[in-house]
């Protein structure tokens, strides 16, 4: 199995943190987005190769990856351009056959991913039901679970079924060569190359993909998502708050902190994720995000999501600041 994750996006929902960091590397509930994603396919078996299309910033993805998953078969390609889902995968082809994953990577889901070496049809395409899917990608799906077509931000309310951004194609070369004709037609919108045009020539060719349902998806591409995330992941086995002690230290789980961090005459929690070597003193910190480095002295914050190495003293605060960012709120 090769999995493919194009991560080369600006990732512009998510600044200010992403004008230093790729927004696979925002953190939620401990560690990298990204690292949650790459442990979606702990169950997977073998993996042949994790390709990365890396854009902005990409040398920290690889260094990231290199740290934290150092067994793990990778190699980088580069999207100078920002021209689509279809071009990232287009720029990876070289050595793209047989099965393949393919995963967004501002997205989380829970799925059982053991069984797609024995799958029998030709592809999958994971989906959720949602209220609203005019904001998403849809699946039109028959009576027989067949994806007869995919449709990008529908103007009806008719079909609820949003695409998630994970795929399997059991012949990854199928893909590219629908991507390239799909290039050599000029099937843009807005500049860009959109997956699902290629995917459609295929369904148009009879290719047998079958719907996936989730049950949980989990987006991290906006700072209120992100939080929405961390809540999700502290309340379902991310939570370490009872092994912290600390003197004078209130923790109301469920929470995260890392090991390293350092808290004296703090309340952390609900919902706070605290990251490596913070420092927090008399301090308040619930329903948050604290990326490596931060130092809080005498601040109460709540719904932030606060950068690395960011210097907070005094006051209350809802905050959305990134990286070496110093703030005074008494």
């Amino acid at each position: 199995m090769k999995i493919v994750i194009p991560t080369a996006g600006f990732g512009t929902r998510l600044r200010p943190h992403t004008w230093s960091k790729p927004k696979p590397l925002v953190s939620v509930a401990g560690k990298p987005v990204l690292g949650h994603v790459l442990d979606m396919f702990q169950n997977l078996g073998k993996i042949n190769e994790v390709v990365f299309i890396v854009g902005y910033l990409g040398e920290q993805i690889e260094a990231y990856v290199a740290q934290a998953y150092p067994s793990l078969p990778t190699r980088y390609v580069v999207q100078d351009e920002m021209l689509g889902q279809s071009h990232a995968i287009w720029l990876a082809r070289q050595g793209l056959t047989g099965p393949m994953l393919m995963a967004f990577v501002d997205t989380l889901i829970e799925a059982d991913l053991s069984g797609l070496n024995d799958e029998p049809v030709e592809a999958v395409a994971w989906v959720k039901a949602v209220d609203d899917p005019r904001r998403f990608g849809v699946a039109d799906v028959g009576d027989d679970g067949r994806v007869t077509r995919l449709v990008e931000k529908p103007k009806d309310m008719s079909n609820n079924l949003a695409v998630v951004g994970f795929y399997y194609f059991n012949q990854a070369e199928r893909l590219i060569e629908a991507i390239e004709r799909q290039m050599q037609s000029g099937d843009q919108l807005k500049g860009e190359w959109y997956l699902a045009d290629a995917i459609n020539l295929m369904l148009d060719d009879g290719l047998l993909m079958r719907a996936e349902t989730v049950e949980v998806w989990q987006d991290c591409g906006k700072p209120d998502a992100l939080l929405d995330t961390n809540r999700y992941l502290l309340e379902h086995g991310r939570d370490n708050g009872g092994q912290y002690s600390g003197q004078g230290v209130e923790i109301v789980t469920p929470v995260f902190i890392d090991p390293s961090a350092t808290i004296h005459g703090s309340t952390i929690g609900p919902h706070a994720s605290i990251g490596p070597d913070c420092v927090i003193e008399s301090s308040t910190v619930a329903n948050s995000i604290l990326e490596s480095g931060c130092r809080l002295e005498g601040a109460q914050v709540r719904d932030s999501v606060i950068g690395r190495n960011a210097r907070i003293q005094g006051g209350s605060a809802r905050l959305n600041i990134g990286d070496d960012s110093e703030v005074e709120l008494g």
